[in-house]
């Protein structure tokens, strides 16, 4: 099978090796063109995912059409913010027989889209899946046994994905509730820096459980309100990736809140919201905005919004739980 990438960072080059390991042909692309250069070199993102060897047969490149052309599956492996102007630009390449897998998560700031919302809204299309779970992608890279979810009301979408991705390390479960996955993929981030600032602030694994017991609640009742299936909390999408985001120093979210918990200099935190991506951060706008305008209250989210952007103390967090109804 062919198989075109978008998106070189981390989880793209990770997914490529997956896929790689089925004997498929893939191309990747890059709008940078000294990222291009710098991987074609070095056969690694040195910045991202540095030793991790990328085979000589997988083919990188700048020109998006090249890459898109022939491909049996279109992979969009980009942060949620950048899933707009790709699908705006695919809309030009894409085929009627070209089925499309959305590896990116999150909700946009402006629209209060999910993804797939964004995506469909340029590409006139039903040949689509969202990809999520838990899965950091060193741990991938690296052959560990890992579970996905594949979401999606195509099943030959789903079909041609599991096919060609699915391997000896790497297990996919199919469902249909595409919105329920990706509420999960988007709000496990903003959960994940509420984690962080509780363990920064130096509560135990206990209160860690609490906490994330509290917020599969509150998934659960929000996948309800929007239209999805309640039990896909208790899936690789749901609970999978929410514990592995809100429990590990390998989560950017997490690593952030825990900053914030640790009350570290306001230069320090600076630092890293400028040299690295918290889609939680880009989330919480989102989600808050979303949940206003579709008049849902979800309080857990609208304390992590003050703490975030309006600066309220952290100490608000433990007394939330305790007090919660």
């Amino acid at each position: 099978m062919n198989i075109a990438i978008l998106g070189t960072g981390a989880y793209g080059i990770a997914l490529a090796l997956m896929f790689h390991k089925k004997n498929n042909r893939i191309k990747m692309w890059t709008k940078f063109e000294e990222e291009k250069d710098s991987i074609i070199q070095h056969k690694e993102n040195q910045k991202v995912l540095p030793n991790v060897k990328i085979p000589d047969d997988i083919i990188i490149s700048n020109d998006f059409g090249k890459v898109v052309q022939d491909a049996n599956l279109i992979v969009i492996a980009l942060p949620a913010a950048f899933v707009d102007d790709v699908s705006m630009e695919l809309k030009h390449y894409i085929t009627k027989n070209q089925h499309v897998l959305l590896a990116s998560k999150g909700i946009d700031r402006d629209s209060c889209l999910f993804v797939s919302d964004i995506f469909t809204r340029h590409v006139k299309t039903k040949k689509y899946a969202v990809l999520s779970g838990p899965s950091f992608a060193i741990d991938m890279v690296t052959n560990c046994p890992i579970g996905l979810t594949i979401a999606s009301t195509n099943p030959t979408t789903s079909n041609l994905v599991k096919k060609t991705l699915e391997n000896d390390s790497l297990k996919l479960r199919k469902t249909t509730d595409v919105i329920g996955v990706e509420i999960c993929g988007s709000i496990k981030n903003v959960i994940a820096i509420a984690a962080g600032i509780l363990a920064g602030m130096g509560y135990p694994e206990s209160t860690q459980a609490m906490f994330i017991t509290e917020s599969l609640h509150d998934i659960k009742e929000l996948i309800n309100k929007l239209g999805g299936e309640k039990k896909t909390i208790l899936s690789f999408a749901g609970f999978g990736d929410l514990l592995l985001t809100a429990t590990s120093k390998k989560s950017r979210n997490f690593t952030y809140g825990y900053m914030l918990g640790k009350k570290q200099s306001k230069e320090s935190i600076d630092h890293y919201v400028k040299t690295t991506t918290i889609e939680g951060l880009y989330t919480i706008q989102s989600i808050y905005k979303l949940l206003k305008n579709k008049k849902v209250k979800i309080p857990i989210i609208n304390l992590i919004y003050d703490i975030i952007e309006n600066r309220k103390k952290v100490e608000a967090l433990p007394q939330f739980l305790i007090e919660k109804k």
